[in-house]
């Protein structure tokens, strides 16, 4: 099989361990489930600029959108509140800039895509939806979707919707799932459907409606972190799989 070329977004950090610059940070697991699944994963560096971002994605197969530190919901909510503002632990605007910029240019040259936590809601704003800024203060009732501690392990269920993509990737009716978010999709855009939802109603998946499907030709999002499972728990790397072969597809 063909190797495809995936790109891979990065967190920011303020400073390296080694060299006290700016740096950036992937998380290993991404890049180690991508390869398993037979793809060759590339880490992008951070960076605004347009016509570079334009330049990876035009040798690239697909692309993975990583999880991370919240989105500004100004992007999405000019007015919001100090209060719930002061509960966001923003990376700043190079890494939604980079990354809105990457979704705009994608839209445009339309490749595989998989968002991943901050991704799945990253498309869901650059597609006109917007989010919970902070769960526990906006939504009562909800489940403790942050649960930072139990990462690597799984804490709650979800539920897959029937008749979806997703639904033929996984192939069950229901995922036991990690969770390490505050935020999630309050009004879901126009262009995307939920395919996975959590026992207390919070979307942990979408894709395309069918009548928007040429916006991209293949498409899943996940709230919670499959690469993170996926060694101990091999279910989770159907995603994986889905996706690369998706990529190879795009190749043909």
């Amino acid at each position: 099989m063909v190797r495809p070329i995936i790109l891979v977004t990065p967190s920011q950090q303020a400073s390296g361990v080694e060299l006290l610059d700016p740096s950036i940070s992937v998380g290993n697991s991404y890049l180690e489930t991508l390869s398993q699944a037979g793809a060759l994963p590339l880490a992008l560096p951070l960076s605004t600029n347009r016509t570079q971002l334009a330049a990876y994605l035009e040798r690239a197969d697909g692309l993975l959108l990583t999880g991370g530190d919240d989105l500004d919901p100004r992007l999405y909510w000019p007015d919001v509140s100090s209060e719930l503002l002061a509960k966001c632990d923003c990376e700043g605007p190079i890494r939604d800039t980079m990354e809105l910029t990457l979704l705009d240019l994608l839209f445009r040259n339309p490749k595989p895509l998989l968002a991943v936590c901050r991704g799945h809601q990253l498309v869901n704003v650059a597609l006109g939806g917007t989010l919970y800024v902070d769960l526990p203060t906006q939504r009562t009732g909800s489940l403790d979707h942050a649960q930072m501690e139990r990462r690597f392990e799984p804490v709650h269920q979800v539920d897959i919707l029937p008749y979806s993509l997703a639904a033929e990737i996984w192939n069950q009716k229901r995922l036991s799932v990690n969770s390490t978010h505050h935020q999630a999709i309050q009004r879901i855009a126009d262009p995307l459907l939920p395919s996975l939802m959590a026992t207390d109603g919070v979307i942990e998946g979408t894709e395309l409606r069918p009548e928007y499907t040429q916006i991209l030709p293949w498409y899943q999002s996940v709230q919670f972190h499959p690469e993170r499972l996926a060694n101990s728990y091999p279910v989770h790397q159907r995603l994986f799989q889905a996706f690369v072969g998706a990529c190879v597809s795009s190749l043909k």
